[in-house]
């Protein structure tokens, strides 16, 4: 299961059943499962469990956590996952700020790096910056020449942009950005520095709402992020929805003034024009109405269960906007007749979606992708 490189084999470890069974052991925690409790939940054979934990063990990714009394016979052994056996870098572009993460198998981060970045620097200035903090990082992996793993780097920033192929669309504020293969540039750069290494590449918003499901935020929300732009990552029963061409989320251009002023993606009345222009006022309570506004169309359209908030101008000061997105939600309530949705901030200063992007390579391998 070691690549080239020295480390672990994203796709050898992304197989259904051996997902199942990383999975339940990443969920157990340090307490652990048996192997017995692995074939129950699983539904595989207790051969088919064997077999997979022990090749996990061979691998450095499971290992005994004691033993646990049985209702008979001799007591059960008890498997747990191997944080340190795996890590991924998770890498947040901003438009004006660099942010990345380490984390282990657990999602634990480990260690982060923080650092201004223009994004429209161009490609070339842009992805070397990207590429020296993942060395920089890769280097802080315990044992990195050992044998210890770097399973990959996600990649989270602003939309649109096509989620399969890792190319951007017309990122606000930064058409030149339009076209580029992201992904694949970033893995070809990375390769030469630090061999291969796949590269995941998502919307800032997405990566957040993957971090929160994989959390334990269940059901349906719409996370909504205001920093330097305004967006939505969207959880539908569970799973991060993106849409067939990977395009939902584009929250912050939706039109709710038809003469309003021009937005950056050049329609007029956006969300996102409309709030950044009542945050740049001081204006922060008009922000936040305007916020409760396209929420509301949200809950109208997708019938989620909450709504939370994030982003940097949020967690700025989020009292107003929990309470006047609350207000908006709860008038729409009234007239409707429906039972109310809950908004609360989602709390992590800033750290969400860099955290949320190293999920990005480290959820399907426990089985989820998104």
């Amino acid at each position: 299961m070691r690549g080239a490189n020295g480390g672990a084999n994203l796709f050898a470890l992304r197989s259904h059943n051996t997902a199942l069974v990383l999975g339940l052991l990443r969920t157990a925690g340090a307490e652990g499962i048996s192997r017995l409790e692995l074939a129950e939940r699983t539904g595989l054979t207790p051969q088919a469990v064997s077999k997979i934990t022990a090749r996990l063990r061979e691998e450095g990714l499971a290992a005994e956590a004691g033993h646990r009394a049985s209702t008979g016979g001799k007591p059960r052994t008890v498997l747990r996952l191997v944080p340190e056996a795996g890590h991924a870098v998770g890498v947040h572009l901003d438009r004006d700020e660099l942010r990345a993460v380490l984390a282990d198998l657990d999602g634990t981060v480990v260690a982060r790096r923080r650092a201004p970045l223009d994004l429209g620097a161009g490609a070339e200035a842009v992805l070397g910056r990207v590429a020296s903090v993942v060395e920089e990082l890769a280097a802080v992996v315990p044992g990195r020449g050992s044998g210890a793993s770097l399973l990959g780097v996600g990649v989270a920033l602003p939309g649109p942009l096509d989620h399969r192929r890792g190319v951007l669309h017309r990122v606000t504020g930064f058409p030149e950005w339009d076209g580029f293969p992201l992904r694949d540039a970033l893995s070809e750069l990375l390769s030469q520095r630090l061999g291969a290494v796949p590269v995941v590449v998502d919307k800032d918003t997405n990566a957040v709402a993957l971090g929160l499901a994989v959390g334990g935020e269940g059901g349906s929300f719409a996370y909504l992020h205001l920093g330097t732009g305004l967006g939505a990552g969207l959880v539908i029963g569970g799973s991060v929805h993106r849409g067939p061409r990977t395009g939902a989320g584009e929250f912050g251009h939706q039109v709710v003034q038809l003469d309003g002023p021009p937005c950056g993606c050049g329609d007029r009345g956006c969300v996102e024009a409309l709030c950044l222009a009542a945050v740049a006022r001081g204006e922060t309570a008009e922000a936040a109405r305007v916020l409760g506004t396209g929420a509301a169309n949200l809950v109208g359209l997708l019938d989620i269960d909450r709504v939370l908030l994030g982003g940097r101008t949020v967690e700025g000061d989020p009292e107003p906007f929990v309470r006047e997105v609350r207000a908006v939600l709860e008038a729409r309530a009234r007239r409707t007749g429906e039972e109310g949705v809950p908004v609360r901030v989602v709390p992590g200063e800033g750290r969400g979606v860099a955290e949320g992007a190293a999920e990005l390579v480290l959820a399907p391998v426990f089985g989820r992708d998104g």
